[in-house]
């Protein structure tokens, strides 16, 4: 039933079949957020996306060590050596301590992580509890040969890396190529080549974030902390490295020269990236005045979207593309998707209502083989919900009596249904838990009836009108009215 499972590795450009160095044990880093503001929709993107991998690795019965890190200090403006650190100046700006800051965001992050359902990783380490180790890492790149120590700033050297490995080995872009297209940068003189970057950064006095150093006080280079974090707790080698599609010119690719000039080897055999969202067709970004936090989205507090949608209904979205593809928000798809969402939760909701009824006229194991294919063809979510959509289709036939099911094939559909939506798309009825619903409904369908009983048309079909809007569809037969959700 579970066949062998094969991702897409950006490192060799191919899918390939997943063998763990040390199976059932999988390793996996992806790399967390830098909180000096709120969690970003790209930021909700990537971590539901490795949220359906940590899933489906774990149903498979690995042994998943999931290492996702916060980046609380070292990461400067424009992702480079220049600038000042995104987190200190917020702090200034705001007038407060620089770990204020981090925790104010940090618990941000936690709730909107929550609200769409990612479990935690297995470790959240901080660069700021990890300085030692960076410090040690920084001393073993100096002691290959590859960095060098500039008036207490330590770079890392990219061209004479170069000349014994493929620095862009990841990217697929080669040495030249890039240095034509690498600007001049502040500190550029202190370089000895134009893509040169900083382990360790000398720290100015008025500097917030500053620890002592063999070359001085100063802080780590932002590609530097994850390499050591990394390493600490999933040691030279793992199995998967992952984050989103924009990390791959400059901070995998640093990440890979640095694990390679301290201990020779890649850090990670798969490595898998996020594609990025877009709105209309255009890239989503703050300088295009198309973005929107994920608070927002769920509030309908924005100028983008027409309505708010629930977080459940945007992680249902997400999934309903591939991790790979470019996710694009819009009102039709995202008002057809909430549809969707209410149609195969609607159709969950219904299991436990099903009851066997005699000779079976559908077979549940093909279709289960067929949801698994898809996880295997590198976690194709948006082909397993398509089976899943087929499971929702016989669940209705059977409720309505227009199939016949046994106990053997029931039983299969309700394991199924509660493995693939609930454990791996890590999907959940919002509804569930509001056990006052049904009497709710119950009673506003009773007055309802007295309304028709009163000759009140205007009032009941309001009533039914109402209730449909939110999505809850009523139905008049012979032995009275039924409702469902839509």
């Amino acid at each position: 039933m579970k066949q062998n499972l094969f991702v897409y590795n950006t490192l060799t450009r191919k899918k390939e079949e997943f063998k763990p160095l040390n199976a059932p044990h999988v390793g996996m880093y992806v790399c967390g957020p830098t909180v000096y503001s709120d969690a970003h929709m790209g930021n909700c993107r990537t971590y539901i996306s490795f949220d359906l991998i940590f899933r489906y690795l774990t149903h498979l019965e690995y042994k998943v060590r999931y290492v996702r890190n916060i980046t609380d200090a070292g990461h400067l403006e424009g992702d480079a050596d220049e600038g000042e650190d995104k987190i200190s100046k917020k702090a200034k700006l705001a007038k407060l301590e620089p770990m204020e800051i981090v925790q104010k965001y940090t618990v941000g992050f936690h709730e909107v992580m929550a609200l769409l359902n990612i479990l935690p990783p297995s470790i959240e380490p901080t660069a700021t509890g990890h300085i030692i180790e960076q410090i040690e890492l920084v001393k073993l790149i100096l002691k290959s040969g590859f960095g060098y120590e500039v008036d207490g700033s330590v770079y890392f050297d990219v061209e004479k890396y170069n000349s014994t490995q493929d620095y862009g080995i990841l990217s697929g872009r080669n040495l030249d190529d890039m240095l034509n297209n690498t600007r001049a940068l502040g500190g550029q003189q202190e370089k000895h080549g134009k893509l040169d970057f900083a382990l360790w950064i000398k720290a100015k006095p008025e500097h917030l974030m500053q620890w002592p150093s063999p070359w001085g006080n100063g802080f780590p280079g932002w590609h530097l902390e994850c390499s050591a974090m990394s390493h600490k707790y999933l040691g030279d080698q793992f199995d998967i490295h992952g984050g989103g599609l924009d990390l791959i010119p400059t901070h995998h690719t640093n990440e890979i020269a640095q694990n390679v000039a301290s201990c020779g080897k890649n850090p990670a055999n798969y490595w898998i990236h996020t594609n990025m969202l877009t709105v209309n067709g255009q890239k989503m970004s703050k300088s295009l005045g198309n973005s929107f936090l994920p608070h927002e989205l769920f509030s309908g507090n924005n100028h983008i979207l027409n309505k708010a949608y629930s977080p459940m209904m945007v992680r249902f979205f997400m999934l309903q593309a591939h991790y790979r593809s470019t996710l694009d928000f819009g009102n039709e798809a995202m008002e057809a998707s909430e549809k969707g969402f209410k149609r195969l939760m609607n159709a969950f909701s219904l299991l436990n209502e099903l009851q066997p009824s005699g000779s079976t006229e559908v077979q549940i194991a093909p279709l289960i083989e067929r949801c698994y294919e898809a996880m295997n063809d590198d976690f194709n979510s948006p082909v397993l919900i398509a089976e899943l959509f087929e499971a929702s289709r016989v669940i209705n036939s059977v409720k309505d009596g227009k199939l016949k099911i046994d106990a053997e094939n029931l039983d299969l559909l309700k394991s199924m249904m509660n493995t693939f939506v609930l454990d791996v798309l890590g999907l959940k009825d919002e509804q569930a838990g509001n056990d006052e619903l049904p009497n709710v409904i119950d009673f506003i369908v009773k007055l309802r009836n007295e309304a028709k009983s009163n000759r009140d048309y205007a009032t009941s079909d309001k009533i039914r009108d109402g209730l449909q809007k939110v999505g809850i569809q009523l139905k008049d037969g012979k032995e009275g009215t039924s409702w469902s959700k839509i």
